[in-house]
């Protein structure tokens, strides 16, 4: 007896042994994937502050551009992505938020419901200038939107929408079974359970979602270059149905399109420094919020 018990005694520490070992590589895995992650952005950054900051002053952040754009300042192109920007939040939140209620509180998991969540995924992969194809013929076009803050929150708004669903999905799976169980046994609908208690415990998650989508709708160019921004303008828009300047679209004419490439070179960094610090500031202010929700939970 002694004998197999020694025997069991080795082939645990073996397996125990084993079993630490894969664990302590993948760890160590984990930990390289998310330090050269953190490295690539900390490059990033330090490059765009180098070649970028000489150009940030009161006057850059302040001023209209002029002069072929070689003078002047950003301040219509941060004004136009902060438009577009929460538009699209706007728009895809309460969508986002709807449909993963469906999804997963009330549709009769089958066959469609697999269809539609593939067809979210497979949204999800769309380039943004298929969206920016989209809007032109549908929004501006069809709707006659013309080129506008509308068309091109709609555009970013639908764009964004995946990622709403999916994290919304995922922080109504989060919520305990037992939460629904005792709302309806004291005698509450499906609804004043979702409404009162569900959605409370899920919405500090699902702000997740819309971080990500607003770092997404902050960036992009492909989709608003043919339903929102315009190469230049000095004005700042008056309603929905104005064009706007937007950083990245800005980026993008001063690399490729200006008259002066090399002139602006400081500015394409400087501008691109800014959109940065827009889209760290807007995920900050969303990650404060949603931890206080957290805290009242």
């Amino acid at each position: 007896m002694s004998d197999n018990q020694n025997h069991t005694e080795i082939v645990f520490k073996k397996s125990s042994l084993g079993r630490n070992v894969k664990e302590q590589a993948f760890f160590t895995l984990f930990r390289g994937a998310a330090l050269i992650n953190a490295l690539a952005l900390l490059i990033v950054i330090y490059f765009l502050v180098k070649n970028g900051w000489s150009a940030i002053t009161w006057d850059f952040l302040t001023e209209a551009p002029r002069e072929s754009m070689t003078k002047g300042g950003i301040m219509p192109c941060i004004v136009g992505t902060a438009y577009l920007s929460f538009g699209a939040i706007a728009i895809s939140m309460p969508l986002g938020i709807g449909s993963a209620i469906y999804l997963n509180e009330y549709a009769r998991q089958g066959l469609m419901v697999r269809l539609i969540r593939f067809a979210i995924n497979n949204l999800a992969g769309v380039p943004s200038v298929v969206f920016g194809l989209f809007g032109l013929a549908f929004f501006v076009t069809w709707m006659n939107l013309d080129v506008s803050i509308a068309s091109g929150a709609l555009v970013l708004g639908f764009l964004s929408l995946p990622l709403v669903i999916g994290s919304s999905e995922e922080a109504l799976r989060s919520v305990p079974a037992t939460y629904r169980e005792a709302s309806l046994g004291l005698g509450a609908t499906k609804w004043q359970t979702i409404y009162r208690v569900v959605l409370p415990a899920a919405f500090p998650s699902m702000i997740t979602g819309g971080i990500l989508s607003l770092s997404r709708a902050a960036g992009e160019t492909a989709a608003i270059m043919f339903t929102a921004a315009v190469y230049f303008n000095t004005q700042l828009p008056e309603s929905i149905f104005d064009p706007v300047m937007a950083l990245p679209y800005h980026i993008y004419v001063l690399a490729t399109a200006g008259t002066n490439i090399e002139q602006t070179r400081h500015l394409q960094y400087g501008t691109s420094l800014v959109l940065i610090a827009l889209v760290l500031g807007m995920n900050l202010i969303a990650i404060v919020y949603r931890s206080r929700l957290r805290k009242r939970r």
